[in-house]
């Protein structure tokens, strides 16, 4: 038997239970980890709250988890007892709030020595989304401006420090003004207080009427819809929370743009081995800037297992700065 946290039926986080239940057994292709960390995401409550069709109550959420390969299963020979690996889970299946979980083999990275398994579970979920839209999509190089949405959150803090390291000319973001001075740390040369100011007026006015080069949305389909403006010619927007729905229509056309929709869990849904393959990669570059300094994880919070609860909640909120990792001693 293990403790978990655990969710009998569609709710909020508040309805999260600290539970004894069955430790999980490793399939084929599968390990199972000793939980050491998991990080807490805004995916957790969000699927939380309508259920998914293939959970089975009471079901253990937490999608981003770090710790030490406990068993395997048949065909696994990659890993071994006693390895330490991170990685992004599915949703679709039992998670890392809890002291024991289990995972497919080859979405697994291994953890290098001088990372602890706090800063790694930090970055899956919100790190690698980022560094997907910036690096494997758009691109963003050298001599290119960006404009970051919401840059004092998960997705958002890792895209300013990735634009950072990519070189970008102009790393542009928006944020309340108490998160100002904690956005430019992170990266940001310009920041646009969305409260107050007309953020894409804004943009095309930091852009000398150009318009960014690149986009990352992390708000919603309205605000994907009115970044397309604020494109410069040839420009790309990646999405992670809905596509515009008229880029058909968009004036004027003969700006160019590429779009991208983003959907890192999108990998286990698809059932695409080699896109699973990717996360473990990505993870491991991730780690790479980690070491080198280059990428910090964030984490502006610990929390016990029995904590997950309301720190879930709070995050709910959304007035969360930074990453909330779960630690378990």
């Amino acid at each position: 038997m293990m403790r978990a946290i655990v969710i009998d039926g569609p709710g909020k986080p508040d309805s999260m239970r600290l539970a004894e239940v069955r430790l999980p057994e490793p399939g084929r292709n599968e390990i199972r980890v000793r939980v050491r960390a998991a990080s807490l995401n805004p995916v957790d409550y969000k699927v939380m709250a309508g259920g998914h069709p293939n959970w089975t109550y009471p079901f253990i959420s937490g999608v981003d988890t770090a710790g030490i390969v406990d068993a395997v299963g048949e065909d696994v020979s990659e890993w071994k007892t006693g390895d330490r690996v991170v990685y992004h889970g599915d949703v679709a299946k039992p998670g890392g709030f809890a002291e024991f979980a289990v995972t497919s083999a080859h979405t697994a990275a291994a953890i290098p020595e001088g990372l602890s398994f706090e800063a790694t579970a930090a970055f899956p979920c919100a790190g690698l989304t980022a560094y997907q839209a910036l690096f494997r999509k758009m691109r963003l190089g050298a001599g290119q401006s960006i404009f970051i949405h919401a840059g004092a959150g998960g997705v958002g803090g890792y895209a300013l420090q990735l634009a950072r390291v990519a070189s970008a000319s102009r790393i542009i973001t928006s944020a309340s003004p108490h998160n100002f001075d904690y956005v430019r740390s992170l990266g940001a040369d310009d920041v646009i207080d969305y409260n107050t100011e007309d953020v894409h007026s804004r943009i095309m006015e930091l852009t000398d009427g150009r318009g960014a080069d690149c986009i990352l949305n992390t708000i919603n389909r309205a605000t994907a819809q009115a970044d397309l403006s604020a494109l410069a010619f040839g420009g790309q927007l990646a999405t992670i929370a809905g596509a515009p729905e008229t880029v058909a229509d968009f004036q004027p056309s003969w700006k160019s743009i590429t779009l991208h929709k983003l959907m890192l869990g999108g990998a286990h849904t698809s059932q695409d081995r080699a896109a699973q393959e990717e996360l473990a990669r990505m993870s491991a570059e991730m780690m790479e800037l980690m070491l080198q300094g280059k990428v910090s994880p964030m984490i502006s919070e610990t929390v016990a297992l029995e904590e997950v609860p309301g720190a879930l909640m709070r995050l709910s909120q959304r007035h969360v700065r930074g990453k909330i990792v779960m630690v378990i001693t």
